[in-house]
């Protein structure tokens, strides 16, 4: 079973959805995407999830992020799923989710971990940049439920420093102050960050979120 690890290139697929036949690169194109995993349809927990992930969609359309789930269970299976997610969590579910009934696609993105469950996909999550690259990765056990305000938190923090020279400290939300790169010499700092500096010490360097 493959291991896909940050930096590497997510896995190409084609796969049948609940929105038809997609091949996974051509459909995400130039947007970002998010790839999470459910262990089955109709499971209390998932079924919370991609409610919810339906009420974050605008957020993520705004982040320019395309959004799909995977399970094992069919396509059919997945219609009539989503119609208790629509009843039961009072959203419309928008994005795709692909039917992975021969857990190829589990495997090629290692979701199924033997010691958990040998036929379940893990609560697995997937953040892919436009470069198709992995960006970040997240393993959650069955049991527990995703938290979707820190996805979209993770990812306005890789937007912000896929643009510019800088980190994000423990708890940072957008709009916080955010580090300065190491790689940045102190001479350079007003060109690239007019807003001003904080020198706490000479490896950690604040300044306020560049792109506010």
């Amino acid at each position: 079973m493959a291991t896909v690890r940050l930096g590497d290139i997510a896995p190409d697929f084609e796969a049948e959805t609940s929105q038809g036949k997609i091949e996974f690169h051509q459909w995400l194109g130039d947007s970002w995407g998010i790839l999470f995993s459910h262990p089955a349809d109709f499971t209390p927990v998932c079924t919370t999830e991609l409610g919810t992930a339906a009420l974050y969609y605008p957020e993520f359309k705004k982040r320019n992020v395309k959004v799909i789930a995977l399970s094992v269970d069919s396509v059919d299976s997945h219609m009539e799923w989503i119609k208790d997610i629509n009843e039961t969590q009072n959203t419309t579910v928008d994005f795709p989710i692909i039917a992975d009934e021969d857990k190829h696609i589990a495997e090629l993105y290692d979701m199924i971990h033997p010691n958990a469950s040998e036929s379940f996909t893990v609560r697995s999550v997937f953040i892919i940049g436009p470069d198709k690259k992995i960006k970040l990765t997240l393993t959650y056990p069955a049991s527990t439920g995703r938290n979707f305000d820190e996805l979209l938190r993770v990812i306005d923090s890789l937007q912000l420093t896929a643009n510019y020279s800088v980190a994000t400290p423990a708890n940072w939300k957008d709009g916080d102050s955010v580090v300065i790169s190491p790689a940045v010499k102190d001479e350079d700092i007003p060109t690239k960050f007019p807003k001003g500096y904080e020198r706490v010490k000479p490896y950690l360097r604040m300044t306020p979120q560049p792109n506010k």
